[in-house]
């Protein structure tokens, strides 16, 4: 496992936005060596003063639309995305959805789980 692993969430404003910036909460709570990303301060620092922290661990991009806003931003810095999770792909495949961008119901808070899942898989194979 590497020393470090960031997460970067989509700071979207989509019910899946928000699944997605919980999970990646949740998740830094579970492990020591999860550490997450401000991709508004990253979209914003175009000076680069951010790029050599953020060359620093492997990204993993956690999208909440399917625009996958978080890759691009992160791309277009040049910045290597070591994983992705597109919050709706994963989401399709169960009878759950999250309705509302600025909170979470029960069928919301199972999508968090379902998230968190899927990270702690990526988070295991690094």
């Amino acid at each position: 496992m590497a020393e470090k692993i960031a997460l970067a969430s989509c700071n979207g404003m989509s019910p899946n936005g928000l699944v997605s910036r919980v999970a990646v909460g949740d998740c830094k709570k579970e492990h020591d060596n999860v550490i997450s990303i401000c991709m508004g301060s990253t979209s914003a620092d175009i000076e680069g003063q951010n790029n050599e922290m953020l060359m620093k661990y492997p990204i993993i991009a956690v999208n909440g639309c399917s625009g996958g806003c978080v890759n691009k931003i992160l791309e277009n810095k040049g910045i290597h995305v070591a994983g992705t999770i597109g919050v709706g792909d994963v989401l399709s495949d169960f009878e759950v959805s999250a309705k509302d961008p600025f909170r979470l119901d029960s069928e919301a808070e199972e999508c968090v789980k379902i998230i968190v899942e899927e990270l702690n898989k990526l988070i295991s194979e690094m």
